[in-house]
């Protein structure tokens, strides 16, 4: 009698199966920098992502809210009363509730520190002045430092964009010198002048406001919660249109024809 065909006999589910390799850093599968982060697609993680979620980008409604909160408290509070310490103790207070919260239902809360941290710095700020306007002065130095590292990274051949999408990709920087890569290296650059673009726009439309001193605070602030989340949001899903997967793989160079036979 002939042997049985190995094919037809049966696995023994006793025997465990053997691990799968994984797969390499940079190929479909491997696991990425996204992945190993909790809630992985929120704010810029969602350009490591196949697909783009407005509301993922903002953080959800959650994240909406303690972004856009405490500012628009402080630009009510202080045109209710005209009062500078009731509106600081105010947008404080969300702030640091925002924060408390999240803790005692133990959610990541690290949206929401940030935020009192941004928030804190301007009640000292303006607390210590006494003016208005300077509650809103922390937020202009940052614009102004992004606006400078996104400029300057490009002009160093290092791309801000181009750097965090690899990162959260597992992907190596070869894109910067290869010459195979130069649709790819082109779009990081559009995109990372894109961003440069929107810190440039809110310095030009908020700093001419906060110049103007106590009188122009309720414009700075509507200037502020206008050109905060929403543009981000939208800046970031041009980024993604940008140097999304589909968009990266279609900018990669594809396999070299094959010579005539």
């Amino acid at each position: 009698m002939a042997a049985d065909d190995p094919r037809d006999v049966p696995e023994d589910p006793a025997t465990p199966a053997a691990p799968a390799t994984p797969a390499a850093p940079g190929e479909p599968g491997a696991p990425t920098a996204a992945d190993a982060v909790p809630g992985a697609g929120r704010g810029v993680r969602v350009l490591a992502g196949d697909q783009f979620s407005v509301a993922e980008a903002v953080g959800g409604v959650r994240g909406l809210v303690e972004s856009v909160l405490p500012g628009l408290v402080f630009v009510v509070a202080y045109l209710l009363t005209r009062d500078l310490v009731p509106a600081l103790v105010a947008s404080g207070g969300v702030a640091a509730a925002a924060v408390v919260v999240r803790l005692l239902q133990r959610t990541p809360a690290t949206q929401a520190f940030s935020g009192v941290v941004g928030v804190g710095v301007g009640v000292l700020w303006a607390s210590r002045t006494g003016e208005a306007q300077d509650f809103f002065a922390w937020g202009l130095w940052v614009n102004g430092a992004w606006l400078a590292g996104t400029a300057l990274s490009v002009l160093v051949g290092w791309p801000l964009v181009g750097v965090v999408v690899s990162l959260l990709r597992g992907n190596d920087m070869s894109w910067r010198t290869a010459p195979a890569a130069a649709p790819l290296r082109r779009r990081y650059a559009w995109a990372t002048w894109l961003w440069a673009g929107m810190f440039a726009a809110r310095l030009a439309v908020q700093l001419p406001l906060y110049l103007q001193g106590e009188d122009a605070v309720g414009w700075l602030g509507t200037a502020r919660l206008a050109m905060g989340v929403p543009l981000f949001a939208l800046v970031l899903w041009v980024t993604w249109l940008l140097v999304g997967p589909r968009a990266a793989a279609a900018a990669r160079p594809g396999p070299p024809p094959s010579p005539p036979r």
